[in-house]
């Protein structure tokens, strides 16, 4: 039996697509590139998305139940309150640049060396994450949540506003500026002087 919903599309470009247009309906989609898409609290469940670049979309609040995200590149997007743990876990590989990500949530997924670029991260949840060797760069970690996160040779060092307990997270060979220290000692109450 064939299957019509599974349908396959490659190297084709959709542009300010929605999840309502009749050109765009679940499937399997390889090499293609979604610019200006509106996704946001549509359903992604099932799509299977392979080495596709994603650029000025808005995916925020939409349902990513055993989605495929493999060799994916997310720029300029608008991805609040994603459960990137719902995503389908074989192969997950995803980088951001310019994204604002706010409240999204990466429990127990494992994304080794996954790049952050100029990214919003207000509140995301990266408990029991496997972030080893991935690199922060220039990103707001206001109040994320790092607890029994796996940080390995992470890079945070132009990463600002982060605090977290480098006693209950894994940290050995991450790399932090001296601007980052604060914090990572904000649970022991102490005064740190700016270097003079």
């Amino acid at each position: 039996m064939h299957n019509m919903e599974n349908k396959y599309t490659d190297d084709k470009t959709f542009e300010k697509v929605n999840l309502s247009d009749k050109s765009f309906t679940k499937g399997e989609y390889e090499n293609c590139r979604f610019l200006n898409c509106d996704f946001s609290n549509g359903n992604l469940s099932d799509f299977r998305f392979t080495d596709c670049e994603f650029s000025g979309c808005n995916l925020s609040l939409a349902k990513l139940v055993d989605t495929v995200f493999r060799d994916i590149q997310f720029k300029d997007c608008k991805m609040l309150g994603l459960n990137f743990d719902t995503c389908n876990e074989f192969g997950l590989t995803v980088s951001f640049e310019n994204c604002t990500l706010n409240h999204s949530s990466f429990y127990k997924t494992k994304i080794k060396k996954t790049t952050f670029k100029k990214s919003q991260l207000h509140e995301v949840d990266f408990s029991e994450c496997d972030l080893t060797e991935s690199l922060f760069d220039e990103c707001d970690l206001t109040r994320t949540i790092f607890e029994n996160t796996l940080l390995e040779k992470a890079d945070f060092r132009t990463a600002f506003n982060y605090s977290f307990n480098p006693e209950m997270n894994r940290i050995k060979k991450a790399k932090f500026s001296v601007y980052g220290l604060p914090g990572l000692l904000a649970k022991y109450q102490i005064e740190i002087d700016p270097a003079r």
